[in-house]
């Protein structure tokens, strides 16, 4: 099974594509979900993995931003 990490910042974008992304990929691809605005710890963790804006999904080291919700800066 393939794992992903899905990071938001809980706004209605983030939050449609969460819910999309999840009922596309499972039950094929296990996604862990970080709202990076309730866990302002994890910001740096989806720096160190190229995330540059959220909504994001990070897939084998690979970086899709699908949209851009808010820029990684304002999530400090």
């Amino acid at each position: 099974m393939t794992n992903a990490c899905f990071y938001h910042a809980g706004c209605p974008v983030c939050v449609s594509a969460e819910q999309t992304l999840l009922n596309l990929l499972a039950p094929h691809v296990k996604v862990e979900v970080v709202h990076l605005g309730d866990q302002k710890q994890r910001v740096v963790e989806a720096e160190q993995a190229g995330v540059k804006s959220v909504p994001a999904l990070v897939v084998d080291g690979q970086v899709l931003h699908l949209n851009f919700g808010a820029s990684i800066d304002d999530l400090k």
